[in-house]
């Protein structure tokens, strides 16, 4: 006999009470549930009102998913759901799973807590077989405790499966596809869990079953610490001093962006996300070129590129870093084959003042590379003349052999993502995309292969596009404009010239009164179809930056912009003697 055994009511009594159990969950669990308190013992089953919330939506919703804080007692008032449905309706399989085999029997050891306590006289079903994980009543439902697995299961009909932790079971974005289809007939799902980083499918879930997107059909429960009315601001302080800070984004604050293995930390990715900007122009036929900011006459651009064979799963990335401001004013995302590539980004770095081009050059990237060079694109990097500056200074000659663009390594790779690290921890480089800021969610750091790279379904493009760019330059700590006192000396020369670049290459010189050569189609011979371009337009007029005119945009023709190589850390002449 229980030791909490009730005495039964009289006559119809009885069965009203067992009727009133049947109806309403609730009442069953408050009046003749027991748990085991771990310093109290055996005590009687005292939901909270959140507790009560849950249950309510248990019936309410036929998918739930529920993202918690710890120590919220969520797995128990879920144990006491599950012998409710068991006891009082018939036929129902009940499945349970949970990280691992000790975690599922502690599960299932609930349920048969309070079932063993239960007044005789109410249990209607009688107990036809138990295991250590497992029990079956003679009405034909049962109930599973299982841990994960590759079958767990599958196979069967399920009434009502509840995950345990979903987030945190290993491989469980594969097991996912065939347990779902486990309750295609009818049945009900619990997801249950403290988050772990975002791009799994409990992520994935959560997201998807916001009121305004609602992508899913489930209903979302959000659970933080401050649900508990017996947790206050000490016992906070007491668990934060436990965790370390990404132990208090996923057990206490429910946080997807902080509870992760995220490569950028979620400080630096909150940055980003609050200067996201729409592009004030999409170029391209795909329109995947985003563009924030036009050209502006004096500064300095580099574009930088990954490379893929643009028929795959990965895109060919690019951005145009303004290294003036330490600013990302363009970007591009898009499957174009590589010798297109190098035609687009041409016509990027013309706009940008022939901007320096630097491509990744492993594997696809060679074909974008020598494309590039054949095209005769005046400001290409090569990682020869590394050493002497971003902006480099190199003749036709001293390049002929040399492969342009930069190789990655696994060595040097780990130095890119480092300087992107700590470019943007330090917030010394303003980025406004969107596509971006996604991508670095699901950018982690993996321990198994040391190193870091995106999660498994997603894609690091535009990640390593800007991590070569960061990579290139140094952004600045402090910026600090000398433009006017340097253009100031060099004006005391008195030197009227022909502007032209570093290495001989003669920049176009048009009618004034056109639009200025960042905003032109630029011809690279008839290997270029401007019919094929990827552009539909070059900027115009009327989308230049606001109160600037086509006169103001233009590169000015100075004795400063011949020499300011003197004050960018080119290569100065050597002295005579």
């Amino acid at each position: 006999m229980p030791v909490t055994n009730i005495p039964a009511p009289k006559g119809k009594l009885k069965v009203q009470e067992i009727v009133k159990c049947g109806a309403d969950p609730l009442y069953f669990l408050k009046k003749y549930g027991y748990i085991t308190h771990p310093k109290r013992g055996l005590i009687k089953f005292t939901t909270y009102p959140f507790q009560d919330e849950c249950v309510k939506d248990f019936e309410k919703h036929r998918f739930n998913i529920v993202l918690k804080s710890r120590q919220l007692g969520l797995s128990t008032i879920c144990a006491g759901y599950c012998l409710w449905m068991a006891l009082f309706q018939k036929e129902k399989n009940i499945v349970v799973i949970a990280t691992k085999l000790e975690v599922a029997k502690n599960f299932f050891s609930k349920i048969i807590k309070m079932y063993d306590n239960l007044p005789d006289w109410l249990v209607m079903p009688k107990e036809e077989s138990r295991s250590v994980k497992s029990i079956k009543f003679t009405n034909g439902s049962r109930i599973s405790a299982i841990p994960t697995g590759d079958d767990a299961g599958r196979g069967e009909g399920i009434s009502l499966l509840i995950v345990d932790e979903a987030a945190h079971i290993q491989g469980f974005d594969d097991l996912w596809m065939g347990l779902y289809s486990t309750v295609s007939t009818g049945g009900n799902i619990i997801l249950l869990s403290t988050p772990k980083g975002v791009g799994n499918i409990f992520h994935k879930t959560w997201a998807g079953c916001d009121l305004e997107k609602k992508e899913n059909d489930f209903h979302g429960i959000r659970l933080p610490w401050t649900v508990h009315p017996e947790h206050d601001e000490s016992w906070f302080q007491e668990q934060c001093r436990q965790l370390d800070a990404r132990g208090i984004q996923q057990e206490l604050l429910c946080s997807f962006l902080g509870s992760g293995h995220t490569y950028i930390p979620e400080e630096s990715q909150e940055f980003i996300q609050a200067s996201i900007q729409e592009p004030v122009t999409k170029l391209g036929h795909d329109r995947n070129t985003w563009v924030w900011k036009y050209p502006e006459n004096g500064h300095k651009y580099i574009i930088s590129a990954d490379v893929a064979r643009g028929d795959s799963d990965d895109y060919s990335t690019a951005h145009v870093i303004n290294t003036t401001t330490d600013e990302v004013v363009a970007e591009y995302q898009g499957k174009i084959p590589p010798d297109r590539f190098a035609e687009l980004l041409i016509d990027l770095g013309q706009k940008y003042y022939n901007a320096m081009i630097c491509p990744e050059n492993n594997s696809f990237g060679l074909a974008t590379a020598y494309r590039l060079r054949d095209l005769k694109y005046p400001n290409i990097y090569y990682e020869k003349f590394a050493k002497s500056s971003v902006y480099q200074t190199y003749t036709e000659e001293d390049v002929r052999n040399l492969t342009p663009g930069i190789t990655t390594t696994v060595k040097n790779r780990q130095a890119m993502l480092a300087k992107l690290e700590e470019v943007i921890r330090n917030r010394r480089l303003t980025i406004h995309s969107s596509r971006l800021a996604e991508e670095l969610k699901t950018f982690v750091w993996n321990p198994t292969t040391n190193k870091a790279s995106a999660m498994k379904g997603y894609n690091d493009d535009l990640i390593m596009s800007l991590a070569i760019g960061c990579y290139l330059y140094e952004a600045n700590e402090s910026k600090v404009d000398n433009d006017a006192l340097n253009a100031a000396m060099l004006a005391a020369w008195g030197k009227n010239v022909t502007q032209l670049n570093t290495n001989g290459y003669s920049a176009p010189q048009g009618d004034p009164t056109s639009q200025p050569l960042a905003f032109q189609r630029v011809s690279h011979g008839s290997a270029y179809n401007h019919q094929n371009g990827y552009y539909n337009k070059p900027f115009s007029q009327s989308n230049m930056k606001p109160g600037v005119s086509a006169e103001q945009a233009r590169p000015v023709v100075t004795a400063y912009n011949t020499y300011s190589w003197l004050f960018d850390g080119d290569p100065k002449p050597k002295k005579d003697g």
